[in-house]
């Protein structure tokens, strides 16, 4: 089963952030101490918020928010190409759906 929700991109912002650093072989660069280094990078913060309804019962958006009216998304990322292809303004549909195979190995 899936959960289909309509969110509205409603906030883009950057801030400065860390990551770890990866050598050409995609393993961690490591300190003199053997623990992972880590680096400057720009950190993204997408926030998405449900699409509101426009008081005509049969369009999409009113259907969506009967059905959740509130809520909020906070996306963080450092994948430049991710947050490239939000837009302020678009909507995008969420699809929720259970992982089919969960480690509880923590």
């Amino acid at each position: 089963m899936t959960v289909r929700a309509k969110f509205t991109c409603q906030k883009i912002e950057k801030v400065l952030g860390q990551k770890r650093i990866f050598d050409t072989h995609g393993e961690y660069v490591k300190d003199e101490r053997g623990y992972p280094k880590s680096g400057r990078c720009e950190l993204w913060t997408v926030t998405l918020n449900p699409v509101y309804g426009n008081n005509d019962p049969h369009h999409e958006n009113s259907k969506f928010w009967d059905s959740s009216p509130s809520g909020q998304i906070l996306l963080g990322t450092v994948n430049e190409g991710a947050v490239s292809y939000f837009e302020l303004g678009e909507e995008y549909y969420i699809d929720f759906s259970k992982c089919k195979e969960v480690s509880r190995d923590a």
